[in-house]
């Protein structure tokens, strides 16, 4: 068989298309899968920063209630000034419920404290130091929000066991049409 210029032509013909095929058709297509494949992987990272988000966000709002509850839950304690007088009571029955003396009561101005006021109260009890200890551990289970500062005891010279004890207490309360 004799290979003429026909032959030849055909030959480089047809061992040129695949190469003009991978220049032409396939390196750009190539090209473009890789370009979509890279936008696709930036895409697929877009999403999943944003479903990190979305899950934040969640749990923000999750968090967001349940700090609106514990709010809620504080609020609840506080009463109101118009209960001041009760809680004052209430204290006083404890002191005597501990078999103390009956607290001397004087009380201070308030205080406006943050979003709240406060009630000092200078307070002034005798007896037995074990009734005083049980008083404290009733007055720290109360449900209201109180608070013992400056306190100062003293001995008692006369009765063994038995002091003096001057305090401070304040009852945090909320102002009543003031929000």
């Amino acid at each position: 068989m004799r290979f003429g210029f026909r032959e030849y032509m055909l030959l480089l013909l047809i061992l040129s298309l695949p190469v003009m095929s991978y220049l032409l058709v396939f390196q750009p297509q190539n090209r473009m899968i890789a370009k979509t494949k890279a936008e696709n992987a930036s895409k697929q990272g877009a999403l999943s920063n944003l479903r990190d988000r979305a899950r934040r966000g969640d749990d923000l709002v999750a968090e967001n209630e349940r700090i609106e509850q514990d709010i809620a839950a504080i609020e609840a304690r506080l009463p109101t000034n118009k209960e001041i007088d009760a809680i004052v009571r209430q204290v006083s029955d404890l002191a005597i419920d501990a078999g103390l003396d009956a607290p001397l009561i004087s009380t201070v101005d308030p205080v406006h404290a943050a979003m709240y006021m406060e009630q000092p109260i200078n307070m002034t009890i005798n007896g037995d130091f074990l009734g005083f200890y049980h008083f404290l551990r009733q007055l720290e289970l109360l449900p209201r929000m109180t608070r013992i500062h400056q306190m100062r005891i003293q001995r008692s010279d006369k009765v063994n066991g038995h002091m003096r004890a001057d305090f401070r207490l304040s009852i945090y309360y909320e102002q009543e049409g003031v929000n």
